[in-house]
């Protein structure tokens, strides 16, 4: 763990919210000059805090209108290889994120498809194929709401 001050979560909310912005922009927001801001910036990627920029597309734009959340409970714990289920299913591409976690089910899937035909095939033709994979639950995503993230608009 970094220690990190009012400046660095203010230089993270800006990061979060728009990661496109430069260090002098972002400087400029929180008060510092580029170089510093820049430095600040590269303690943050050097300590891990900071561990990629990605970019978040519009998936019903680009064709992908259907999202499901899948719970997949194992079948027969102890049989199946964890590192071999998870190898099999994170090779999917319709498969966004994969969590593995405690509760009724041992894995939280987030699926994207172009309809629900599509998701029909990922599901019997690559994920219910995959060795191990015992009762599975479904959710259509029916609305999404973005969350600002931990730190919150009001440190940017």
């Amino acid at each position: 763990m970094i220690d990190t001050d009012a400046t660095d979560r203010a230089i993270l909310a800006a990061l979060q919210a728009d990661a496109t912005l430069s260090a002098g922009q972002i400087g400029r927001k929180v008060g510092l000059s580029q170089p510093a801001c820049w430095r600040r910036i590269k303690r943050l990627t050097d300590a891990g805090v900071l561990g990629g920029y990605r970019i978040a597309l519009d998936l019903e734009r680009v064709g992908f209108g259907v999202t499901v959340f899948l719970g997949i409970k194992l079948a027969a714990k102890g049989r199946t290889s964890i590192s071999d289920f998870e190898r099999a299913i994170s090779a999917i591409p319709e498969v966004q994120s994969v969590h593995h976690v405690l509760g009724l089910y041992d894995y939280r899937l987030r699926v994207v498809a172009r309809d629900l035909g599509d998701f029909e095939r990922v599901l019997r033709r690559r994920i219910m194929t995959i060795q191990g994979v015992g009762d599975i639950e479904s959710n259509v995503l029916l609305s999404e709401e973005r969350l600002p993230g931990p730190l919150g608009h009001d440190l940017a």
